[in-house]
């Protein structure tokens, strides 16, 4: 009887994984971004400390939204916020990889003019 709850703890153990994830949502223009978005993940994780714990960020200009540690569950839970558009796990993308100084004697060079 003792292997049960070893089995059953591995499958709770991974479903508390936490990710990054930016959460975009609908805030109303005259809502104060930070304070909305708190308002918006506190239910989710019980408190209004745990929710500025895991946020890391808070996005204001060309999008309304954040980016927190979450687990799997919690981001479940968040989507049935009415405010939350859409959830996405945070990625992170290199521009320049191991060859991307010279290529067979030329220079290629990638950026923003």
């Amino acid at each position: 009887m003792a292997a049960e709850p070893e089995q059953n703890a591995a499958p709770a153990a991974a479903a508390q994984e936490v990710a990054v994830h930016i959460v975009y949502v609908d805030r109303p223009e005259s809502a104060d971004p930070e304070e909305f978005h708190l308002r918006t993940l506190t239910p989710v994780l019980g408190s209004e400390q745990k929710a500025k714990d895991a946020v890391l960020y808070h996005y204001k200009h060309a999008a309304s939204g954040f980016s927190a540690k979450l687990t799997p569950q919690q981001v479940e839970e968040l989507k049935k916020q009415p405010c939350v558009l859409q959830i996405v796990p945070s990625q992170t993308y290199q521009l320049h990889g191991p060859e991307s100084g010279t290529h067979q004697g030329t220079t290629r060079t990638m950026g923003l003019m």
